[in-house]
């Protein structure tokens, strides 16, 4: 995240930052951004934008957040996960905007002293982050399918754009 110029909103800790950013994310800038001497295992989640969803073409997702509250949120969980699986750092970034199919939306990083802590404590990072977060995202369809918002949690039911009315 520290080679993203220009990260659009950060929240950081002591060993703990959470970014929202438009910019393409850097796999290898959160992963130093969690590395540590103290830590012998680090684990990086990274969400990509797949062609397809429930048997539908996609051509790209668009994600969009209300980035006070989100950044709160993701830090909170942060906050959290790191306590529970005794993490000696993590760091959660989050892209909005576009992001075309096989780039990434979403990193998590952590790193631990052992390996089934980071291993855990990215798995529960993501989930409740899935879960939590105050991300929404406009999935759009190829062909005369259009797009669907929905809550930015695998499966949850969107609503058609077409169909939306202010």
């Amino acid at each position: 995240m520290s080679d993203s110029p220009n990260v659009g909103h950060r929240q950081e800790e002591e060993c703990t930052s959470v970014a929202l950013t438009h910019d393409i994310l850097n796999p290898l800038s959160i992963i130093a951004e969690v590395k540590s001497p103290k830590a012998g295992a680090i684990v990086l989640f990274a969400g990509t934008t797949r062609d397809n969803f429930d048997g539908k073409p996609v051509t790209h997702l668009e994600y969009t957040s209300y980035p006070p509250r989100a950044l709160q949120t993701m830090l909170s969980i942060a906050r959290s996960v790191k306590e529970k699986h005794s993490l000696t750092a993590i760091s959660m970034i989050h892209r909005l905007g576009v992001v075309p199919i096989g780039e990434e939306s979403i990193l998590i990083a952590v790193s631990a002293p052992h390996r089934q802590d980071a291993w855990r404590g990215g798995e529960e990072a993501l989930e409740e982050c899935k879960e939590k977060v105050e991300v929404w995202k406009l999935e759009e369809f190829g062909g005369d399918e259009g797009g669907v918002w929905r809550a930015n949690r695998d499966g949850a039911t969107g609503v058609r754009v077409a169909d939306h009315k202010e």
